[in-house]
């Protein structure tokens, strides 16, 4: 053979794997335009030598496209249009990699910009939400990884639960199909019955492949009866959901249901103390020592431990055990009573973990109504970034929120107590407080996403959290932060999960016995709702004479407002002030109130449109 024939089939032959290596082309490309951004997602290419997409865009109507950027594996993405206007078309056109090897160009695809109501930005926001227990779930265990930057065999118990709660919303709002929704829970039980346990309880991490516990901390690698509470919260809401009778349904229900029997709460009262306690270790016993006692995130355990079927305890451990330690907590801030709780409520957080399920409204023990103390706790944060003592860099009545997450000095946990606050908000603390003050939130998520959205929004939704004071935005995203947003969102649209956990027949006895009792004096939210705006009055008892009375206004909207002081018989006494123009948001007015004798007096309220409030006010 002469050189030259060589040569042309030396190139032909290299020529022909080259071909035979190309990656096809990526196809179900589509653009979904929102108000400051263009989603766009495609099927993924199964191929095993597919190692990303380069995605071209065109903003002059398709006449020359643009490299824009290379993405991995996920088949998503973000083009960020920011405030460069509505109707704002673009097109775009995607290529797969297979190392240097680029397939050949989709067909392209249009994008545009759109207003967006409130509704449809919480459409927007649950959706991209729930794709982090959907599309990021482990692939063996069907679990949630524990953070998007992190070790991605490393699956949260806790996380996990509230990512099942995800998948009933995504089900019940047709993102995914009724059966996939079966299938992913299906997948998610069958490893769990295999998976380590200790007594029944699940530890905090898990290898998501083989279920070994991953140790959390030194003395942490056993059962976690907090994490496997939050997991059982979003099971028993499952088992509600795929009710129908079908094989498949049926197998889903009694798993769920041997699962949950099987967890021994009672053992967690270490030798029948009249406490639970948090972690147990096979090989370092009860060496954490964690007693549940006080108000935090962990009051579901309780709930949950007397409603067990086989492994109860006892109603009044709710008392010897939870309560029973600096509970009660009569503090106001910005003239809101936090019930129970540390200084200024805690973490943001202690309002929505236990409360994905459990439904706290009209009912109470002997503390409080927990809806109210939630919505107290929401509006003293945002009454504390609208203050800002601090003097951190964008604290406003929109931009607020103070709990656990991620921070520039790494994770923290966040609130109004001033040594806890160094700057860091976090989306999930508002967002996942929308059943208890939805105007507050709602303002919220605006100004996350049409603000900060630039920097703080991606494929699944939110990033963790943001510090304007250094210029700091978190780029992970974390399980236990992303699962409340979807969920209490859900609460306040629909009240699905909320319905779902409490038709459990467990659970109604178990709260009878913890001392919980209907609770049927008016929400503050169905007040503020009807009239507009909400106050609150303290002290009162006033220090007659000469004392100084102060209103907090709640205002969902600007409005003339009248404030008086009756006596027993109707009589104006006092007019405190007159048809005073008073804008949205949370604020105080305090006001010398003089010459009141001692005696029963009342504070009437009323603004233009015929809403009304009146309080007692007692002088001593």
């Amino acid at each position: 053979m002469n050189q030259t024939c060589y040569t042309l089939l030396l190139l032909i032959f290299v020529n022909s794997c080259a071909v035979a290596q190309l990656p096809s082309i990526p196809v179900g490309l589509t653009a979904t335009g929102f108000e400051r951004h263009i989603e766009l997602t495609w099927q993924a290419n199964t191929a095993s030598n597919v190692t990303g997409y380069k995605i071209y865009r065109s903003s002059n109507g398709g006449a020359s496209f643009d490299f824009f950027k290379q993405v991995g594996k996920e088949p998503i993405t973000t083009d960020w249009t920011g405030d460069e206007g509505l109707n704002l078309s673009r097109q775009y056109q995607i290529t797969a990699m297979a190392s240097s090897v680029e397939s050949s160009i989709s067909p392209a695809v249009v994008g545009t910009t759109q207003s967006l109501s409130d509704d449809a930005l919480l459409d927007m926001t649950q959706r991209a939400t729930f794709r982090y227990f959907w599309d990021y779930a482990h692939p063996v265990s069907g679990l949630a990884r524990e953070r998007s930057n992190g070790d991605p065999n490393i699956v949260t118990t806790g996380g996990s639960g509230f990512g099942i709660m995800a998948i009933i919303v995504g089900a019940e709002r047709g993102w995914v199909t009724r059966a996939a929704a079966l299938d992913r829970l299906v997948q998610i039980v069958s490893f769990l019955q295999f998976a380590d346990r200790f007594h029944g309880v699940f530890p905090h991490w898990m290898n998501g492949t083989n279920g070994n516990v991953i140790p959390f901390s030194q003395y942490d690698n056993g059962g976690d009866l907090v994490e496997t509470a939050f997991m059982m919260q979003g099971l028993l809401a499952a088992r509600a959901y795929f009710d129908q009778n079908t094989p498949l349904e049926s197998a889903l229900r009694d798993v769920i249901t041997g699962l949950w029997e099987e967890v021994e709460w009672d053992w967690y009262r270490k030798n029948n103390s009249g406490v639970l306690y948090w972690h147990w270790s096979p090989n370092y016993g009860w060496q954490i020592n964690f007693a549940l006692r006080g108000f935090y995130e962990a009051q579901i355990v309780y709930i949950l431990a007397a409603a067990s079927p086989t492994h109860p305890v006892p109603g009044s451990l709710y008392q010897t055990g939870w309560t029973s330690l600096n509970y009660a907590n009569n503090s106001i801030h910005f003239g809101r009573k936090i019930y129970c709780g540390p200084f200024g409520g805690g973490p943001m957080f202690f309002a929505h973990y236990s409360y994905l399920g459990f439904d706290p409204r009209g009912r109470k023990d002997a503390f409080c109504n927990y809806f109210v103390r939630n919505r107290n706790h929401v509006l003293i944060q945002q009454s504390y970034s609208i203050a800002n003592p601090e003097s951190h860099l964008g604290y406003s009545a929109d931009c607020w929120g103070l709990t656990a997450c991620d921070g520039p000095n790494g994770y923290s946990a966040h609130d109004i107590y001033p040594s806890n606050d160094e700057g860091t908000i976090a989306p999930t603390a508002a967002l996942s407080s929308m059943p208890y003050a939805p105007q507050e939130c709602l303002a919220a998520l605006r100004y996350f996403y049409r603000e900060q959205g630039e920097r703080l929004w991606d494929s699944y939704g939110f990033y963790d959290a943001f510090n304007l004071d250094q210029n700091w935005f978190a780029s992970a995203y974390l399980a236990i932060d992303q699962g409340p947003i979807i969920a209490m969102i859900e609460n306040h649209r629909t009240g699905l999960l909320w319905q779902l956990f409490m038709k459990n027949p467990e659970i109604a006895p178990a709260l009878q016995a913890l001392g919980f009792q209907a609770d049927s004096s008016p929400a503050e939210e169905a007040f503020i709702a009807k009239n507009g705006f909400d106050v609150l009055l303290f002290p009162n008892p006033l220090p007659a004479d000469n004392g100084e009375l102060n209103l907090e206004f709640s205002l969902l909207q600007k409005q003339k407002m009248t404030a008086q002081i009756l006596d027993a018989q109707g009589r104006v006494l006092q007019i405190l002030f007159q048809d005073k123009e008073m804008s949205t948001g949370v604020f105080q007015e305090k006001f010398q109130v003089k010459h009141l004798p001692h005696g029963v007096f009342f504070v009437e309220i009323k603004n233009g449109t015929g809403g009304s409030w009146v309080q007692k006010l007692v002088t001593a």
